[in-house]
């Protein structure tokens, strides 16, 4: 249902879904975080932020709730880009103060004030952080508008926009393309606006208060030897006193001018007689010193940057939008070294699942999503995989999903490498995939766990079987290296060009040089490939091409 009027309780609904979203993906934006920069926890701050204000309770009236979900992020504000989030939250309530319920008009000139109020609480804003991204994302939705609009395709302007403006922040920012990251706070900002979407398309993320626990500090990174090189992040709400100032009439700048004069990374704005602060300084106690002639403090809060910096490790698992392309690839593997290869291979995006791991529909329909694509090939590489995956495409009606019917990872290899990404025929290029798959041979070694006979096969429990993609036993040895070269000679390795030998994770390298030394010898017109695979089940995979 097309959402046209926003009320106070529907837009606590969306806040608390933007903060179970944010939840989810803290870490994601945690591990986005380059030192020196403000926050080396930038999605827990964010999240510890906004869960302050969906504490409060739902009034009817969209100006009071707006009101009560910024107070209460003011005053649960962490770290540079929490008080930011605060700030821009305090804006839309200014803007949506007096008012019970808004249009989507209404509604997108009250996030015109969060930007107004966020560029006013930071000393030196700069493009290419959360600023920028809710600045670019909100003036863009609000161009769009037109009497047709709803929140639904609001969200979805502001959305599509706050992606593009995220992925351009390491060329606004040096320190992010550097470290080849994209903004941290922005990111965070981008799943709170997820999380929001999500509510209003009907599936509402469950939100649970207070649900990020206390950072255990290793004290020990900072030593008797340390030298502090970053400061203290010191961050604190203070309470103007009329003992002290005239509250009323008095001017925070003199605070922020001289916040601004002895400290880095500066964010204060003033909310009635709190003034909230976040500063980076060598020196905490002149700051609080200072500070105190002008009133007292409600909270307070000094962390050594030393700690996070001898503790932070830059990941890029943010996945931005990929740039469009005419074809995507899925692929089902298992073993960190197989995965790898696969995304060597081109494969956008690699399914953790095979034999006895069989992962479920809503896997698939995330992959489809992160993939900016107009059709998608999807490799399962194992019958018991198919039927979920096509599963998943009958569910999905955003892009054409293409589900190739590879059974064996052999079989997902070779077509994926064969794959002629190039050819505009969609239907020739699903033909070439499944023709390539018919000429590959796929051969398997694994541990027995238990007794049987199969395929004129006697198989003893713990003995190493050989058998094809199509589960045909056709061997039982006592250890993989014998099973996998009895195997290789049953399959007729000799015929092919290219043998590709995938060790487990239980596989011995040792044993793994000598097979691979083995069969080289056996096969000379053969080339032997090894890959260190890594999967589970498998002692080894032969791929013959």
């Amino acid at each position: 249902m097309e959402t046209r009027v926003l009320d106070g309780e529907l837009f606590l609904k969306m806040v608390r879904s933007g903060a179970a979203n944010l939840n989810a993906k803290r870490q994601i934006v945690n591990d986005l975080n380059v030192f020196p920069v403000p926050d080396g926890d930038t999605g827990d701050n964010m999240f510890m932020t906004i869960d302050a204000g969906c504490a409060e309770s739902a009034d009817k009236s969209l100006g009071k709730t707006a009101k009560t979900v910024a107070d209460g992020m003011l005053l649960g504000a962490r770290g540079n880009s929490g008080v930011i989030l605060s700030k821009i939250f305090s804006g839309i309530a200014n803007g949506l103060a007096g008012i019970e319920s808004a249009d989507v008009g209404v509604f997108g000139q009250a996030l015109e004030k969060g930007i107004e109020s966020s560029y006013g609480a930071v000393a030196n804003p700069v493009d290419g952080t959360i600023l920028s991204v809710n600045r670019d994302a909100v003036k863009f939705a609000n161009s769009n508008l037109s009497e047709g609009s709803t929140f639904q395709s609001y969200f979805d302007d502001l959305i599509g926009e706050m992606n593009a403006s995220l992925e351009r922040t390491p060329e606004e920012l040096a320190v992010l393309k550097e470290a080849g990251v994209v903004d941290s706070g922005g990111a965070g900002l981008l799943y709170i606006a997820e999380g929001a979407k999500a509510l209003l398309d009907g599936s509402e993320l469950a939100y649970t208060a207070g649900s990020v626990s206390a950072k255990k500090i290793d004290v020990s990174t900072f030593d008797e030897n340390s030298t502090l090189e970053f400061g203290y992040c010191t961050e604190f709400l203070l309470r103007l006193q009329n003992a002290k100032v005239p509250v009323e009439s008095f001017d925070e700048r003199v605070i922020v001018d001289y916040l601004m004069a002895v400290g880095e990374s500066v964010v204060a704005f003033r909310e009635g007689s709190i003034l909230k602060v976040h500063v980076h300084t060598m020196h905490p106690g002149e700051i609080l010193n200072e500070c105190q002639k002008y009133g007292e403090f409600l909270t307070l809060k000094i962390e050594n940057m030393m700690l996070q910096h001898n503790e932070a490790t830059v990941k890029n698992s943010f996945e931005t939008r990929k740039p469009h392309k005419r074809y995507g690839i899925v692929s089902v593997a298992s073993g960190e070294g197989m995965k790898k290869t696969f995304l060597e291979l081109g494969v956008d995006c690699v399914i953790d699942g095979g034999q006895s791991m069989n992962p479920p529909v809503g896997d698939f329909l995330r992959a489809f999503d992160e993939i900016n694509a107009d059709a998608i090939f999807v490799f399962p590489n194992n019958p018991n995989i198919l039927l979920t995956a096509k599963e998943a495409a009958s569910l999905y009606d955003k892009k054409a999903i293409r589900i190739i019917p590879s059974r064996t990872v052999g079989e997902g290899y070779a077509a994926v490498s064969c794959l002629d990404t190039e050819n505009e025929n969609a239907d020739e290029v699903e033909a070439g995939a499944i023709e390539m798959m018919e000429s590959v041979v796929t051969g398997l070694v694994a541990k027995a766990n238990r007794d049987t006979e199969k395929d004129d096969v006697l198989v003893r429990a713990g003995d190493y079987i050989g058998y094809d993609g199509r589960e045909r036993i056709y061997t039982d040895k006592k250890t993989a290296v014998e099973a996998a070269l009895s195997l290789a000679e049953a399959l007729g390795a000799k015929n092919y060009d290219v043998l590709l030998l995938i060790c487990g994770k239980t596989s011995e390298k040792e044993a793994a040089d000598g097979l691979c030394e083995v069969l080289t010898k056996s096969y000379p017109r053969t080339e032997v490939i090894k890959i260190d695979g890594g999967q589970a089940v498998e002692d080894y995979i032969l791929v013959l091409e």
